[in-house]
C-alpha cells in the first residue's frame, strides 16, 4: 500500500476496478439470495432520494471538496488559456460529444443488441457523466503526469464553481433532446445535495481548520484522516446498487460491455481534444495533461448520486454511470502512460 502511495495513487484507487467487479458480484449475490436487504433500504426515501445513499455519497464527495481550495481562484488571470481549454472542453463540447457518441452507439449501432427502452435509459446515464467533469481523481492523474500542482487546483477549482450553474441546465436540455421527461425538482434538490451542500461543508471546514492549525496541518494531518472514505462510499454505495440492478445485470450481462464502447471512446476523444489544444497553443506540459485529465475523467460520484435521485437505484440510466465508474481508473492509467510518453511534444517536455 505504501508503494501505491509513494507512486501518486492508493491501494484502492488504483485497483479501483477490482473492487467494483467484487462489489457488482457482491450486489449481485445479496439481490439474488437476500432479496429481503434491498427490499428494506427501499424503504427508506425522501424526494425520490435514498437516504442510505445519500449518506454514503456524502462520505464520497465530502473528503474531496475539502482538497479544493478557491483561495486559488485569484490567480486565474496570471495564464488563462489552460484554463480556457479545460472550460471549453468540459462545457462547451464535452456533454454533447458524450450525447453524440452514446445515442449513436445505443440507437444505430447496438440496437440489434439494446431495446428503444433501455437505450434511452443508458443514453440518460451517460449524458449524466458528460456532465460532471473530474474535480478530485484529477489530482492523482495530475501528479502521475508531472503537472502544475498549484495550476490544477485553479483549474479544478474553476470547475466546480462552473458545476454549480451549467450542470442542471445541460444536463436538462440534452435529457429532453434524448426524450427523457425532465424532473426539475429532482435534479435541482440532487445538484444541492451532492454538490452545494458537501463543497460548501468542505469549503467551510477547510476555512476553519487552516484558520486554527494552518495550512501544512490540514494537509499533512486532518486530509490524511479521511484515508480511504471516498473509496469505501464509493464502494459500499454500489453494493446497494446493485443488490437492486442484480436481475437486469444477469439478464443482460452483454449490455456492461455496449455501454463501456462508447464511454470509452468518449474519454480518449476528449483527452486528446484538449490536450492536443494545449500543444496548439504552446502550453506547457504541466498545464496540458491536467487539462486533457479533467475532462477525459468523470465526477462520476455526482453521476451516481443524480442517476438515483432522479431515475432510482434499480434504474439502467443509473447502472450505466457505474460502469463509468468501472471503466474509469484503467482508462486513466493508459491516458498517464500516453501523456508521459508525449512530454517531448511540449516546450518543457
Amino acid at each position: 500500500m505504501e508503494k501505491g502511495k509513494k507512486n501518486g495513487i492508493g491501494f484502492f484507487e488504483k485497483y479501483l476496478t477490482v473492487w467494483v467487479i467484487l462489489c457488482m458480484a457482491a450486489g449481485i449475490l445479496i439481490g439474488r439470495y437476500l432479496p429481503g436487504v434491498p427490499s428494506f433500504l427501499g424503504r427508506f426515501e425522501y424526494a425520490n432520494v435514498s437516504i442510505p445513499i445519500a449518506i454514503l455519497i456524502w462520505l464520497m464527495i465530502y473528503p474531496m471538496m475539502l482538497k479544493v481550495d478557491f483561495q486559488s481562484v485569484k490567480n486565474v488571470g496570471k495564464n488563462p488559456k489552460g484554463l480556457f481549454v479545460t472550460w471549453v472542453a468540459n462545457w462547451l463540447i464535452k456533454p454533447f460529444t458524450m450525447f453524440g457518441i452514446a445515442w449513436l452507439f445505443f440507437n444505430v449501432i447496438f440496437k440489434a443488441w439494446i431495446p428503444a427502452g433501455l437505450a434511452k435509459d443508458y443514453l440518460a446515464g451517460a449524458i449524466l457523466l458528460g456532465a460532471a467533469p473530474c474535480t478530485a481523481m484529477v489530482f492523482v492523474w495530475s501528479h502521475l503526469t508531472n503537472g502544475n500542482p498549484a495550476y490544477t487546483v485553479v483549474q479544478v477549482a474553476t470547475n466546480d464553481l462552473i458545476i454549480l450553474v451549467a450542470f442542471t441546465p445541460i444536463v436538462a436540455f440534452l435529457l429532453g433532446v434524448g426524450g427523457v421527461s425532465i424532473p426539475w425538482d429532482t435534479l435541482l434538490l440532487s445538484v444541492a445535495l451532492f454538490v452545494v451542500i458537501p463543497l460548501a461543508g468542505g469549503v467551510l471546514t477547510r476555512s476553519a481548520v487552516v484558520k486554527k492549525h494552518g495550512l501544512e496541518y490540514f494537509e499533512k494531518t486532518f486530509i490524511p484522516k479521511f484515508g480511504n472514505a471516498t473509496i469505501a462510499g464509493l464502494l459500499l454505495t454500489l453494493v446497494i446498487i446493485f443488490s437492486f440492478q442484480g436481475r437486469v445485470i444477469i439478464e443482460n450481462p452483454l449490455h456492461i460491455v455496449l455501454i463501456a464502447i462508447p464511454l470509452t471512446i468518449q474519454t480518449f476523444l476528449i483527452f486528446f481534444i484538449a490536450y492536443l489544444a494545449s500543444r496548439a497553443l504552446r502550453l506547457p506540459h504541466s498545464i496540458a495533461a491536467p487539462a486533457g485529465m479533467i475532462g477525459a475523467s468523470n465526477f462520476f460520484e455526482l453521476a451516481v448520486a443524480v442517476a438515483i435521485s432522479l431515475f432510482g437505484t434499480k434504474s439502467p440510466a443509473a447502472l450505466a454511470t457505474i460502469v463509468g465508474v468501472l471503466t474509469e481508473v484503467p482508462i486513466m492509467l493508459i491516458l498517464v502512460r500516453i501523456a508521459n510518453n508525449t512530454k517531448g511534444w511540449f516546450r518543457d517536455g
